[in-house]
């Protein structure tokens, strides 16, 4: 069983044995639980489910829409047969200023590879899409808002802060993304991957996703698979879907649960 699996099975069953129920901005009530912390070492496997199907290609054009292409435009994951961003269109069409707008306004993508290069020990490589006069602006305030990074030995270290965590659709999603995120940011700098740490401010499981969470938590873990880049591409820029690919991803198949908004 790979170890996402069993740290994410861990917080799933503390939510549903011990989480508060709690309104929300939503019509859905859901159980929640402050401050769960997920610690991945990347040196030793990918971080996937495979308790159940996760969307592998979706999350990374997702990643890629948001941090290379600094786009707000729906239209361009439409183009890529995503439509996870459909319900939270604005009349434009649009995002507003939030996610890839805010990476694009303020340079971060640029900064973040330029001090990786250049000052790899800098204590100030942040990169944070919570900028409080465009919150408001976007369809929705950004739920992984900050990543703090960090070189220690050679390997590129990320810690990802996530506001609120949909716990059985959202944060599957977030975590793998972002390890590929920081695999691409390392290969492009001359890192090697290293940890990925994700702080869930506020873990939760909503009212009508529950049956679908104690099915997968009847499931027994398989083993990880391996991410394999492009080892041509030295510019993040360069990246498409087709360098980027899971080997050996095996999974236990769907688990239909809704979504909240």
């Amino acid at each position: 069983m790979g170890n996402f699996d069993k740290v994410y099975a861990r917080i799933a069953r503390d939510i549903l044995d011990s989480g508060s129920k709690a309104a929300n901005r939503t019509k859905t009530q859901a159980y929640k639980l402050p401050h769960q912390i997920m610690r991945f070492d990347l040196r030793r496997e990918f971080p996937i489910l495979t308790t159940k199907y996760v969307a592998f290609k979706t999350a990374v054009k997702e990643i890629l829409w948001i941090y290379q292409k600094q786009s707000n435009k729906i239209s361009d994951l439409r183009e890529e047969n995503v439509h996870i961003w459909d319900l939270w269109a604005k009349e434009d069409d649009t995002i507003g200023t939030s996610y890839g707008w805010v990476i694009n306004e303020y340079k971060q993508t640029d900064k973040l590879l330029e001090s990786l290069k250049n000052n790899p020990q800098d204590r100030r490589m942040v990169m944070d899409m919570w900028q409080i006069p465009h919150l408001d602006g976007g369809s929705l305030y950004p739920c992984c808002f900050l990543t703090m990074w960090d070189v220690t030995d050679g390997f590129l270290n990320c810690a990802l802060i996530q506001r609120s965590g949909d716990f059985p659709l959202g944060v599957p999603f977030n975590t793998t993304q972002y390890a590929v995120l920081l695999c691409m940011f390392a290969q492009v700098s001359g890192f090697k991957p290293g940890l990925l740490t994700h702080v869930i401010n506020n873990a939760h499981i909503y009212e009508n996703q529950i049956e679908g969470v104690k099915l997968q938590l009847t499931r027994e873990g398989l083993p990880a698979p391996k991410l394999r880049l492009n080892p041509e591409i030295k510019n993040f820029y360069d990246f498409t879907i087709a360098d980027i690919e899971l080997i050996g991803y095996k999974h236990q198949g769907k688990i239909e649960m809704e979504v909240s908004v």
